[in-house]
């Protein structure tokens, strides 16, 4: 492979001599890149840029001069290695592995330092010789703190994984299909359901939320799919369900693995048909909604223990998109703990930061409740501070450490990989219940956590027994 660090932009491919002889077809690569009117540059296998066009040049505030012969790492990653080595998604590392397109979302930087979102295209060129080159298409897109956002939340983040997970929700939002999101709990399933719903071509549309957690199973047609005038005792008027106000937008099921079997079927011919018919009505009405749901459980397994139907899991399940916990992109933590102040500063009148300290302790947190924790944390925290900036010493993290429960042997230390299988055994609400919650203080996100179930579902499970 030739070194083109001196090549003039404006020269052709398929020539390994620095003249500015051209190929047969007489291709001028620069005159190519100039027509786009998105940054765009061509790299070498060894991350050389070789032509960059004006776009490109303008974005990065850089002569032609200046960018030729650079790495592209250097210029729009400010960075000594290239961005797979920093454990990100690299389109040259994927084209010249693959051959094929490759499309990602990173972080880049502007000549000012900026950082912006931004969607990379890659694909693989070849010149008369054979040589591959990676020809990359670059979309400014716009700022995350004002386009995706749920209520007073926002999708903040930097870190790897969460800028992979943000790709393929917007890339699963271009479609229709019916989604399904995995994750543990508190990582912001609803958010991320929210931005699935404004990148869409629904976004004009509704979004409406459904727990299924706390939906009664005799409501459960009344609420979704509404109801008539008379359609049971005390119903005086006609009611429109949550599937019918859904009508050109989207509906979001969330923890949708509490959904008992009997509501289970009757959504299923819902969302087969998209066709319905209100309690106590004759009329049949069609909606056309896109179906997002969510769970922290797994429903291939509780469908093979007959817990949800299999039928169901592979008509909401037609995208899976895995949301990353907290733990897994701790580089975001200080972003989304600046965000979450800025919300508790709203709600109480306030105002606090962070002081170093305080960051580098929340960092060395795994979060079991993910954001929802660190929400907590800083609210307590926020309360016992003397001052604007929360030092460390506020930070008050829960780390229970409990002793053995009725059914262990006293010598048994409980912990997590103890409690979860025999909890978890029959797949429903544990005989030892209410033991856990003594070991574990009263604390149900805790118990919910270890249980693999939402906080939710144990208060429901509560309310049953009581």
């Amino acid at each position: 492979m030739m070194d083109m660090r001196n090549r003039n932009p404006s020269s052709s491919l398929g020539h390994k001599s620095t003249q500015k002889s051209k190929p047969a077809l007489g291709l001028d690569v620069q005159s190519v890149l100039n027509i786009q009117q998105n940054p765009m540059v061509l790299i070498d296998e060894h991350y050389r840029i070789i032509a960059a066009n004006r776009a490109y040049q303008e974005a990065y505030g850089m002569q032609a001069d200046e960018v030729l012969g650079r790495c592209c790492h250097e210029i729009s990653h400010h960075s000594p290695v290239p961005c797979h080595m920093r454990g990100e998604d690299c389109p040259h590392q994927a084209v010249f592995t693959t051959g094929e397109a490759h499309e990602v979302r990173h972080i880049h930087y502007d000549h000012q330092n900026h950082a912006e979102h931004v969607r990379i295209r890659g694909h693989a060129i070849k010149d008369q010789d054979g040589n591959t080159y990676l020809g990359e298409e670059i979309i400014r897109l716009p700022h995350q703190d004002d386009e995706i956002t749920c209520g007073e939340m926002r999708m903040v983040g930097r870190s790897p994984a969460f800028l992979k997970c943000l790709h393929h929700i917007e890339m699963s939002a271009r479609t229709d299909a019916s989604i399904l999101l995995y994750g543990e709990s508190g990582v912001g399933k609803e958010l991320a359901a929210s931005a699935l719903h404004q990148f869409s071509a629904r976004a004009a549309g509704a979004f409406i939320t459904v727990d299924c957690a706390s939906l009664p199973e005799t409501l459960f047609e009344s609420e979704i799919l509404g109801h008539e005038r008379g359609a049971f005792t005390g119903c005086l008027g006609r009611k429109r369900g949550l599937y019918e106000m859904a009508d050109g937008g989207t509906l979001f099921l969330d923890e949708v693995g509490e959904l008992p079997l009997s509501m289970q079927a009757k959504l299923l011919r819902v969302l087969e048909t998209g066709t319905f018919r209100r309690l106590g009505g004759a009329e049949t009405l069609q909606a056309n909604v896109r179906i997002i749901a969510a769970t922290n459980r797994n429903l291939l397994e509780m469908a093979g223990q007959r817990q949800f139907r299999e039928d169901l899991y592979y008509r909401l399940a037609a995208i899976t998109i895995d949301l990353p916990p907290l733990r897994e992109r701790r580089e975001d933590i200080p972003g989304i703990a600046s965000v979450l102040l800025e919300r508790i500063g709203k709600s109480w009148g306030g105002q606090w930061s962070l002081s170093k300290e305080a960051e580098k302790r929340l960092f060395a947190y795994d979060f079991p409740g993910n954001v929802r924790e660190l929400r907590n944390i800083l609210q307590k925290a926020a309360a016992l501070a003397d001052g604007p900036v929360i030092q460390a010493s506020h930070l008050d993290f829960e780390l229970p450490q409990p002793k053995a429960v009725s059914h262990l042997s006293v010598s048994d230390e409980v912990n997590d990989s103890v409690i979860r299988p025999t909890a978890l055994r029959n797949g429903g609400q544990p005989d030892d219940l209410d033991g856990l919650l003594r070991q574990y203080r009263g604390n149900r996100r805790r118990v919910a956590e270890i249980l693999g179930v939402s906080e939710r579902t144990v208060y429901r499970w509560l309310r049953r027994g009581s």
